[in-house]
Formats: structure tokens, C-alpha cells, sequence
């Protein structure tokens, strides 16, 4: 039964190549170009998003930099990912541990090599928190190294967790619809449309703990 429930997941249309994951560049179809005389709905709506972003990193990162841009366009990125996973026969490329993990691990390291090259003292006294007495400081030291190096584990395993978990949890009700009442297919219906809604909410709700996460642990090197 596990296997069926997460076989849904199951990246392979083919033996030889699976075409499943192109779905994730439908985003670069989906954005709106700017040489419209006129701007539309679309292309307002996301401007405004962009905006509201960028302030909020700014307010992160105590300045306005590139890095602002970035975090904003990776938002963005896992949000549409997130949500084209909600549609029906639409792979869901965020689900999978090497999505995150890609976006995660890149950005942690060079973060990471910037920071230890660049400002090796800066990076230095982050592992020690102020006000820590002298007997401690080993100790601090040994574990902030170690919630550091787990930081895009973390952040991967969280995106991945929550996208499957919704599926999954939709997967087993849709599965027991076969041979049940009227009424139970009814009351099913009714906890899959609040699934889905809460499903929406958990799709924007990690695109932004991702995004902002990243740019707190981007902050500590500025």
C-alpha cells in the first residue's frame, strides 16, 4: 500500500527518460513579458509581489543589495512549483529531496565560502554568542558548528516533509472512495476541498519560510 501511495511521487514516465521534471520550467512560460504597452493583471500582481518581497528582505538584510533579488525570484520559483503540484497529472517537483536540496546546498555554500575567505573573524564570532561564560565555549562552539553545517539539510528536508505530507494524507482519502456511501463520498469531498485549501496555504506558507530562512542565514555574513 505505501508503495501505490508514494509511487504518486515516482518521477519516471519512461525506462529510458522522464519527462516529468520540465513541468518545473513552466514557470519560465508563465511569467509575463514587458513589452506590453499596457501592463496586465498578471503582470501587476506579480510586480506587486516583488515589491512587497523585496522590502521584506531588505528589512532582513539591513540593506539593499543583489541578494534581495535573488530570494525574491526563488520565492517565487518554489511558489508556482508548489502550487502547479496542486493541480491534477502535474508532477510535484518540490515533493522530491534533490529539488531542495539543489536550491538549498548551493546557496548555503557559497554563503559559507564567502563568508570563511572574505570575513573569517565575522564568521568567527558567530560561533561563540555573546555573554557566554568561558567554561561553555567549547561546548557552544561544537554546536553551532554543527547547527550550521545541518542548516540545508534542514531547510530541504522541511519543504520536502510538508509537500508530501498533504499529498499523501489526499492520496489515502481519494483511495477510499471506491466502494463507499453517498454520504461518506460526500463528507470525503467536503475534507478533501478543506485539504486543499490548507494545501494552498502550506504551498505559500513554505515558499516564504524557504526564502526568509535563507536570507537570515545570508545575513549573518553582511
Amino acid at each position: 500500500m505505501m508503495t501505490n501511495l508514494f509511487s504518486t511521487f515516482d518521477p519516471s514516465t519512461s525506462m529510458s527518460s522522464s519527462m516529468n521534471w520540465l513541468s518545473t520550467l513552466i514557470i519560465l512560460i508563465m511569467l509575463p513579458y514587458p513589452f506590453w504597452t499596457l501592463n496586465s493583471r498578471y503582470m501587476k500582481m506579480i510586480q506587486i509581489t516583488y515589491m512587497n518581497m523585496h522590502n521584506e528582505f531588505k528589512t532582513l538584510l539591513m540593506k539593499s543589495n543583489g541578494l534581495t533579488l535573488m530570494m525574491t525570484s526563488m520565492f517565487l520559483f518554489i511558489l508556482v512549483n508548489n502550487m502547479m503540484g496542486l493541480l491534477p497529472y502535474i508532477f510535484t517537483s518540490s515533493s522530491h529531496l534533490i529539488f531542495s536540496l539543489a536550491l538549498s546546498l548551493p546557496l548555503w555554500m557559497s554563503i559559507m565560502l564567502f563568508g570563511w575567505i572574505k570575513k573569517t573573524q565575522h564568521m568567527f564570532s558567530h560561533l561563540i554568542p555573546v555573554g557566554t561564560p568561558t567554561m561553555l565555549m567549547p561546548f557552544m562552539v561544537c554546536i553551532e558548528t554543527i547547527s550550521n553545517i545541518i542548516r540545508p539539510g534542514s531547510l530541504a528536508v522541511r519543504l520536502t516533509a510538508n509537500m508530501i505530507a498533504g499529498h499523501l494524507l489526499m492520496s489515502l482519502l481519494g483511495n477510499n472512495t471506491t466502494n463507499a456511501s453517498t454520504f461518506m463520498i460526500i463528507m470525503l469531498m467536503t475534507v478533501q476541498i478543506s485539504l486543499m485549501l490548507f494545501e494552498t496555504a502550506v504551498a505559500m506558507i513554505q515558499a516564504y519560510v524557504f526564502s526568509v530562512l535563507s536570507t537570515l542565514y545570508s545575513s549573518e555574513v553582511n
